[in-house]
């Protein structure tokens, strides 16, 4: 089996030799397309693309995408590999969007596996879009789903490790090479969110976010992932878009759904990303320099682009075109040099 870091080194070799046009990917002939946040988003996609490129549902396959995030991955920023909050408690948040405005999500999500599909139960089996905290886990459980403990020895051994200073300040960015090496204490892969983006070939569109929140947080601190319209956000009419990073930004700026009405107004995916990171600048200048936030937008043309921040922000896409089918492109910054 071919091991992941020979995949995501592949991947690299393919995204130097491609070029795109206004700063994002054309769509191919069938239409078919998905986008995930940071390198590991090849792997997402290519779970999500035993979907779409079977002719499945947009829908079906965020969230197939997801699951391999959430189960298959073990990073320290998503799913059952997560690193704790400070009390050494492991919460999982989740959201997932249809492009006819359909959502559902969880936050605060304790000892069940696969919060992206609770998310989907909560869309599809309630009237609500949102469940939070051991009221997400009992309808989860109600659902079917198993309660489990799944914090791992190497979380715990982090969050130990952690303890002796109790300090903590969020990283611009992570060396992206270690989400694939055994984890380590200390490991500042903290917030790492992974967004996926799925265009069909019948022109729908859908989105899924998972993560585990920022590694040693508050004990009931929730960010953007599982808040529709900050973390991610869904239109058939226009485009999806989702963020990683510091979600306090994103949720203080409406951001995805800032990025879609942007899109909306005519801009290009990655015009509408600069302009709305462009807008977090503006807003708070010195905080700016500290913090990475990354947008990624897909139209309904099947057009991609990104922005961030700070350097260092990747985005992976798989289609159907001719070439390499899985690419991994490096995003624009407003910062060209990561601020320490």
């Amino acid at each position: 089996m071919t091991s992941r870091r020979h995949f995501l080194q592949t991947s690299l070799l393919a995204a130097g030799a491609l070029a795109l046009p206004r700063g994002g990917s054309a769509a191919t002939a069938s239409g078919a397309r998905v986008v995930s946040t940071w390198d590991f988003g090849v792997g997402a996609n290519a779970a999500a693309w035993q979907v779409l490129g079977a002719g499945g549902s947009a829908l079906d396959a965020v969230e197939a995408g997801a699951r391999w995030a959430e189960a298959d991955l073990c990073n320290p920023t998503v799913g059952r590999c997560g690193n704790p909050d400070r009390d050494g408690v492991l919460t999982l948040d989740a959201s997932i969007m249809d492009g006819d405005g359909r959502c559902g999500a969880v936050a605060a999500l304790e000892d069940i596996d696969h919060p992206v599909s609770v998310a989907r139960a909560v869309m599809e089996k309630t009237p609500h879009v949102m469940l939070v905290g051991q009221g997400a886990q009992q309808f989860a459980v109600s659902q079917g789903f198993e309660k489990k403990p799944l914090l791992t020895e190497g979380a715990k051994q982090a969050w130990r490790e952690w303890l002796k200073t109790a300090q903590y300040q969020p990283q611009i960015n992570a060396e992206r090479e270690q989400r694939f090496k055994d984890r380590r204490p200390g490991d500042k892969s903290n917030h790492d969110t992974l967004g996926i983006l799925a265009l069909d070939a019948s022109g729908k569109l859908a989105g899924a976010c998972t993560t585990s929140g920022m590694a040693w947080k508050l004990h009931g601190r929730v960010g953007d992932s599982p808040i529709i319209g900050a973390g991610l956000y869904v239109d058939n009419e226009v485009g999806a878009a989702t963020a990683s990073g510091v979600g306090e930004e994103m949720v203080r700026n409406a951001a995805s759904f800032l990025v879609v009405e942007l899109m909306r107004q005519g801009r290009s995916p990655m015009e509408a990303c600069r302009e709305a990171i462009e807008r977090v600048v503006r807003k708070r200048p010195e905080a700016s320099k500290r913090l990475q936030v990354c947008f990624l937008a897909l139209n309904k043309h099947g057009e991609a682009g990104a922005f961030a921040l700070h350097k260092g922000f990747v985005y992976a896409l798989r289609d159907d075109g001719s070439g390499p089918h899985d690419r991994l492109h490096d995003s624009a910054s407003v910062y060209t040099t990561e601020q320490t």
